[in-house]
This record gives structure tokens, sequence and C-alpha cells, in this order.
């Protein structure tokens, strides 16, 4: 079955709402390279949304996926215990020490890992009000959508859970006030000190929760004074700080947390993506005390550190420390970074580059203003690399945003090819006049 066909069958028994991020299809992949349904080779610049940074596939992982479905593959962690549970938690802890005591529970994705960060930190601090910021994206669930910011994923789907307040993200790019990054912080901080006293009281506020990196928001950055000021904040008022490290997490930024670039520990952190290798595996980090607070019953579920997703985790784990994950991070991040500062000089469309580590971005505009998002650029953009062979995704509130999520085994090679494709893409849509247009897979598909 071809490419079009799936596509075709897709359209039939899919529901339409599930998107179509990248007009691509896939039969196999290995390292970076996904195998279309037409036997093409395609460089992968999305990770599956960030999930294979330790690549497609990886030999150990395989095999330890194939050994535990061959001895155990549920009982549920809530009806017999099982050593995987406690391996994997022991792990965790061991690269993500929340203070003195750490304590771990399994979930099944990002979106639950966050929807029982709020129900922990709710019972935790006995109060009802969560802070959450413009631009983040959280998840699907109904909790996790409620903090998610971008409207198009919300459309007729509340109403949403009840005492969920939304701040300003300290964007620095699209509102710096003329002022430097400092005094940019300083200022977000004090609108937050206003917010207790206009919306709602610091007393009331179990948790601020957060992404040190945005990433469906578009690889905004926090500043790292602010991501401090919030910290002291949060011991000033008693409110639990939550890092969402879903996407930012396991050498994507350069360390294995993206807090880590900062002098911050949150008190309660989430997690999934490639914490499995592909396998539904996700986790709630935090200090023990926090933990221990929640009820009988009040967390958990059937399907949370499943034998085979667990031994899929460990043997994850262990690889990317073997290969040197976080440095490996640094290196994409610092070519892809060059490449891309390269591509704003050329091309007066790039706004703005940013990113930590190798979770980079550039954002697409007109007439060199930041308020004004070059949506379709982006998406023939994308387009114009699927066609010749590169997966590749964006991101932002207005689908202005190219970002990087490729394996961080990617070849050094294979990383600059895919990069020359963007490089060339962005030519030809923007100097080459001459071209009546580059016909875009993602139109024709929607004309079907």
């Amino acid at each position: 079955m071809n490419s079009k066909e799936i596509l075709d069958r897709r359209k039939q028994f899919v529901p339409d709402a599930i998107g179509i991020f990248n007009p691509s299809t896939a039969v196999s992949a290995k390292g970076a390279v996904i195998i279309d349904a037409d036997g093409k080779e395609m460089i992968d610049f999305a990770g599956g949304i960030g999930v294979v940074n330790a690549g497609h596939c990886p030999e150990p992982v395989v095999k330890a996926i194939a050994d535990q479905a061959a001895k155990l593959i549920h009982c549920s962690f809530n009806v017999a215990t099982y050593d995987l549970y406690m391996q994997l938690a022991e792990k965790l802890v061991s690269l993500f020490p929340h203070g003195d005591h750490t304590k771990v529970m399994l979930t099944n994705s990002g979106a639950e890992s966050v929807e029982n960060a709020i129900k922990i930190a709710r019972q935790a601090t006995g109060r009802p009000a969560i802070i959450c910021y413009g631009g983040a994206f959280h998840g699907r669930t109904m909790m996790s959508m409620t903090l998610t910011s971008k409207v198009g994923y919300k459309l007729g789907c509340g109403p949403f859970a009840p005492e969920v307040y939304r701040i300003p993200f300290p964007d620095y790019y699209h509102d710096p006030r003329g002022a430097n990054l400092d005094e940019f912080s300083d200022h977000h901080l004090h609108e937050l000190e206003d917010f207790f006293h206009t919306n709602v009281p610091a007393s009331q506020v179990a948790a601020i929760i957060m992404e040190p990196v945005q990433g469906e928001g578009g690889f905004n950055v926090v500043p790292k004074k602010y991501l401090e000021g919030l910290r002291a904040v949060c011991d000033k008022y008693g409110i639990l700080l939550i890092l969402d490290e879903v996407q930012s997490g396991f050498g994507r930024t350069g360390k294995w947390a993206a807090y880590q670039h900062y002098n911050v520990t949150p008190d309660i952190s989430t997690w999934a993506k490639s914490m499995g290798s592909g396998m539904p595996i996700g986790a709630v980090i935090g200090k023990a005390h926090i933990m221990d607070a929640c009820k009988p019953s009040t967390i958990g579920g059937t399907y949370p550190g499943n034998p085979v997703c667990c031994a899929a985790s460990l043997a994850t784990l262990d690889y990317m420390e073997e290969i040197g994950i976080n440095a490996l991070g640094e290196k994409v991040g610092n070519i892809v970074r060059k490449r891309f500062n390269s591509f704003k000089k050329q091309f007066s469309a790039i706004g703005d580059v940013r990113g930590l580590g190798a979770m980079m971005a550039f954002e697409l505009v007109k007439n060199n203003d930041p308020h004004q998002p070059d949506a379709d650029l982006c998406k023939k953009l994308i387009s114009y690399c699927a066609d010749h062979g590169l997966v590749v995704i964006n991101a932002g509130v207005n689908g202005n945003i190219i970002r990087i999520l490729s394996p961080l085994v990617i070849e050094e090679g294979l990383l600059n090819k895919g990069l020359d494709i963007i490089e060339e893409g962005l030519h030809r849509l923007l100097c080459d006049s001459t071209d009546s247009g580059v016909v875009t897979a993602v139109e024709e598909g929607l004309h079907r």
C-alpha cells in the first residue's frame, strides 16, 4: 500500500480532528531515518514530536521490549507489585532528585502526568487554584487542556476545569518593552505579585505550572532570572512549583532536564515522551512529603508503569547514558543554532531564532514584525521539506514556527543534509520570484 492509499484510508476511517502535522507516512524507522510507504527515505526532524531522542528502534530497547513481553505484559501494579517499577523509579530519582527524599509515580503519558501533578499539588496544599502561562501546552485531557493555551486545541470542549488562572509567559521576543532581559524578568515577576492582588490571592494558589522551554508554544525559553525569581515567589507564599519537562527532558536541551540549566529545583516535575523511546510511559516526580500527601486511591490507574513500558524505559535510560545523550544534545543544538542564525541573516522572513540545546526553532513573520506571524509560509516550507525527503513540524499558537526535534543520535552529515533542505526551501519560497508557487502536499490533502 503506497502513501496516497494510506492517507486516503485515513480520511475514510479516522476523524478529521486528529491533525496531520506533516504530509508523510511511515512503515519503518531506524536511527534518524524513516522509510515511508513508497519506500522513500525521510530524514526525521520531528522525532515523533520529541519522543525518540535516542533514535528510532535502538537495539537494546527493542530487545528489552521483546524479552519482557515474553515474561509479563500486564498484571496492574495495584494488583501485584513487580520490581521493574521500583527499578525505574529509583533510576529517575537518581537523575532528578527533588530535595533529600524524592518519590515517583509512573503514568501512561505527558497529559496524564500533568493531570496527576495537579491532583497531588491540590491535596498537598489544601488549596484550589492553579496558575499557568500563555502559550503553554500541557495536554488534551480536561485539566491539561484547561492549562493549554492554544484556543484551536480546545474549540467546543468546554466548560473547562475551574480555578485555573493564566498569566503571560515572559516571552522576550514578542514583548521586550525596550528593557534588557533582567529588567524584563523583574517586570514579569512584579506583575505576578500584582496578580495575587487582582485575580487570585497567593494563599489560595496550590501550584504554578510552567514549561522551562515551551514546546507547542514555540520553543520560548524562560529567562534564568525569571525562573529563579519564580522559585523564590513560590517559596514565599507556600506555592508548589511544577515544571513540565515532557518535551524538554532526556538530553533534548543538552541536560537530563531543562531546569538543570537553572539554579532551580521544582517541587513536582512531569515527564514522558523520550523516557520510553516511543512506548507509552510517563512520570510524576516530586518531593516525598508532597507525593505522600495524597489520599489512598486518588492517584493511580490500570496501566501506569506497565512492565513492558518500564523495561523499555530502563533500557532507554541506560542506552542514553552509554551514548552520552546530553553531549549529543549539546552537539546537535550547536550545529542547528549556527545554521539557523545563518538562515536569519539570509532571510528577513525569519524574525527570531531561539531555543535551548537541541530544542531549536525559528519564527517566520511578515515585514520583520513579531506580531505578523506567517503561518502560510510555514506550511509551504513544511511541504517543500516533505517533498524533498525531510520530516519537519511547526509550533506556536499561530503555527508559524519551525522546530527541530530530531533524534539526538543523528549523524552530522544527515543533520546538515536536512538543514540544507530547509535552507533550499526558504530560498525557493522567498527568493525565486519566477516560481509560480510550490504546490504543497498539505494543500492537496485539504482539497481531497
